[in-house]
C-alpha cells in the first residue's frame, strides 16, 4: 500500500490496541503502544530509499528482504525495544506484540497488491502478489479517515476502528470474489490459458488484464464485468543468441527479468548498435507500455547504455539515458 494509508492503518491499530486492558485509553501504555505501531506500520517501507540509487536496485529489493519473516520479528524488536527506552516499566509484552502487529500486518497488505512482496523468504524468494487492491485504494483509505474522525467526535477509538475493519472485511472479501468471476469469465473465452495476470486499478470496478496462452498474449481490461480484449501479441520464446546472453548480464535487464511475470521483447538492430528492449504487459495505460527494460549494445555485444522503470513517452526515455537514435 501506499504510505498514507499505511499511516492511517498505523492509528487504526493504536486506536484497537486501547481495547487490551494492558493498554486503556489515554494512560502511557497507549501514547507508547501508539507510537510503536505507527513505526512499525511504516518501517518494512525504508527500502523505498533504494530509489536514490537507481530502479534497477529499487525493483530488485523492494519489499523483498525488508518484508520477510526474519524482517518482521527484527523490527519488532528494534522498534519496540526503541519505543521500551522512553517508556520506563510500560508492559513489555503487549508493547512488542502490538509492534509485531503492525508490522506483521503492512506485510500482510502488501501481498493484496499487483506488486506484492517477498512475505515468505527465506523460504522461498517468489513474489507473492494476489492483484485484490490497488496500491493506493481510495475507498480504505477514507474508510479509515472516517474512523479518525468518529474518534474526534468523540467515539471511543477501539470501538470505531473495530467497524472500520468489520467494514474492510467485508470490502476485501467482495473483491476477491470479483476478481474470482473475472479468472472464471476469462477460462471461458480461451481454451490454452497458460497464466492469468488480474491487476486492479484505483478505480473499484476496473482491472488491468495480462493472459498468456499458448500462442500468444493477450493484453485487455475488465471494467463493470465487462472483458475487453486491446492487444494481442504472438507469444515467442526468448531467443538463446550471443545478443541476448550479453543483455541479460545488465543489471537494468537482469532486474526487470528477475521482476516481471509477463513480457514481450523485441530487438532492434542498426548500422552501429543492437537494441534489445522488454516490455511489461500488465500496466497498459492509454496504448502504451510504460514499464519497460531497455539496453543499448555495440557491435561487439559491449553494453552502451540501458534503462528499466515507468516512462510514459518515447522521446523522454532516450532524453533521460542519451540514448542512440533509432
Amino acid at each position: 500500500m501506499d504510505t498514507g494509508t499505511h499511516v492511517v492503518m498505523g492509528i487504526a491499530l493504536g486506536g484497537i490496541a486501547t481495547l487490551d486492558p494492558a493498554v486503556g485509553l489515554q494512560t502511557p501504555e497507549a501514547h507508547a503502544v501508539m507510537a510503536a505501531v505507527l513505526i512499525g506500520s511504516q518501517a518494512p517501507d525504508i527500502d523505498t530509499v533504494l530509489k536514490l540509487k537507481n530502479n534497477a536496485v529499487y525493483i530488485r529489493n523492494h519489499r523483498g528482504i525488508t518484508h520477510s519473516i526474519p524482517a518482521v520479528f527484527l523490527w519488532t524488536l528494534l522498534i519496540g525495544g526503541m519505543v521500551s527506552i522512553f517508556s520506563p516499566g510500560i508492559d513489555l509484552v503487549h508493547l512488542f506484540m502490538w509492534t509485531f502487529i503492525a508490522v506483521a500486518f503492512h506485510v500482510f497488505v502488501d501481498i493484496f497488491n499487483a506488486y506484492g512482496t517477498q512475505a515468505i523468504r527465506p523460504f522461498s524468494r517468489k513474489w507473492v502478489a494476489l492483484g485484490i487492491i490497488n496500491t493506493f485504494d481510495p475507498y480504505i483509505f477514507f474508510i479509515h479517515i472516517g474512523g479518525i474522525v468518529i474518534w474526534a467526535l468523540g467515539m471511543p477509538p477501539g470501538f470505531a476502528f473495530t467497524a472500520v475493519y468489520v467494514i474492510l472485511a467485508g470490502y476485501y472479501l467482495t473483491r476477491i470474489m470479483i476478481k474470482r468471476k473475472l479468472v472464471h469469465d476469462i477460462k471461458k473465452m480461451f481454451d490454452d490459458i497458460v497464466d492469468i495476470t488480474i491487476a486492479p486499478t484505483i478505480k473499484f470496478s476496473k482491472w488491468h488484464l495480462a493472459i498468456t496462452t499458448e500462442k500468444k498474449f493477450y493484453v485487455g481490461k475488465a471494467k463493470e464485468g465487462k472483458i475487453l480484449i486491446l492487444d494481442e501479441f504472438n507469444r515467442k520464446p526468448l531467443p538463446q543468441t550471443e545478443l541476448i546472453k550479453a543483455a541479460e548480464k545488465d543489471h537494468n535487464i537482469a532486474a526487470f527479468l528477475s521482476f516481471s511475470p509477463v513480457y514481450r521483447w523485441e530487438i532492434d538492430e542498426y548500422k552501429d548498435h543492437y537494441e534489445v528492449r522488454f516490455i511489461d504487459l500488465r500496466y497498459r495505460s492509454k496504448e502504451y507500455y510504460p514499464f519497460v527494460a531497455i539496453v543499448q549494445l555495440d557491435t561487439d555485444l559491449n553494453i552502451i547504455s540501458s534503462y528499466t522503470g515507468w516512462i510514459f513517452s518515447e522521446e523522454k526515455l532516450r532524453k533521460k539515458l542519451h540514448l542512440l537514435p533509432d
